[in-house]
C-alpha cells in the first residue's frame, strides 16, 4: 500500500463515518417525531461519539501526510474508486463556517436545521458546486453540500461556537460565537 492508498482509506473511512451518521439523523428524527425520546438520545449519543471518532480520524490522517509530505514523492493510485468522490472536488467544511455563524446571528441566536441549511444554501449559492449539490450515494435526498453543512456545525459545537445542548432539530449560537464572528476570528 502506498502513500497515495493510505490517503484514499482516509477518505473512505471518514465518508463511511459520514454516512452512518446520516443515517443516524434520519433514524433520530425520525424518533424524536414519533415522541420516542429515548431513541432519540441514544443515537444522539452515537453521533456524539462518531463525531469524535472522525476528529481523531482527521487527525491521524493529517499526521500521516506530514508525515510523508516532503520525504515521498506522489505516485498515481492503482486503487479505482467507483462511487467515491475525489478529494477536492467537493466545497471544503471549513467554507460552511461564516455563513452558519452569520445566518444564526441574523435568525436572532438559534433556528431549526432547516431554516438554518436554507439560508447557508442561499449565502454560497455562489460557491456551490457541482459535486456540492450531487446527492449523497447513502442517501440520495440529500445533498453533499448539506451534509458537510452539519458536520462543519458538529465542529463548530466541538469548537464552543454553537451550543451543544440545543433541542433536537435546532441550532444555537454560543456567546463565544457571536464575539468570534463579530471580531472576524474564524
Amino acid at each position: 500500500m502506498d502513500r497515495n492508498e493510505v490517503s484514499a482509506a482516509f477518505e473512505i473511512v471518514l465518508e463511511e463515518v459520514e454516512t452512518v451518521v446520516d443515517s443516524l439523523n434520519l433514524d433520530g428524527a425520525g424518533a424524536f417525531q414519533k415522541g420516542d425520546y429515548d431513541t432519540a438520545r441514544g443515537l444522539i449519543e452515537i453521533a456524539t461519539r462518531l463525531t469524535e471518532f472522525r476528529g481523531k480520524v482527521r487527525n491521524l490522517q493529517k499526521e500521516w501526510e506530514n508525515l510523508f509530505s516532503a520525504r515521498i514523492p506522489r505516485k498515481p493510485s492503482r486503487r479505482k474508486r467507483t462511487s467515491r468522490l475525489d478529494r477536492g472536488l467537493r466545497t471544503p467544511e471549513d467554507a460552511y463556517r461564516r455563513p452558519i455563524l452569520e445566518t444564526l446571528i441574523e435568525l436572532g441566536g438559534s433556528a431549526s436545521v432547516g431554516k438554518v441549511l436554507d439560508s447557508v444554501e442561499e449565502k454560497m449559492k455562489a460557491s456551490l458546486n457541482t459535486y456540492d449539490r450531487q446527492p449523497l450515494p447513502s442517501a440520495p435526498h440529500t445533498p453533499r453540500w448539506r451534509n458537510n453543512a452539519q458536520w462543519c456545525r458538529n465542529t463548530l459545537v466541538q469548537e464552543g461556537l454553537l451550543k451543544a445542548d440545543s433541542p433536537w432539530g435546532m441550532w444555537e449560537i454560543s456567546p463565544k460565537g457571536i464575539a468570534a464572528t463579530k471580531h472576524g476570528d474564524l
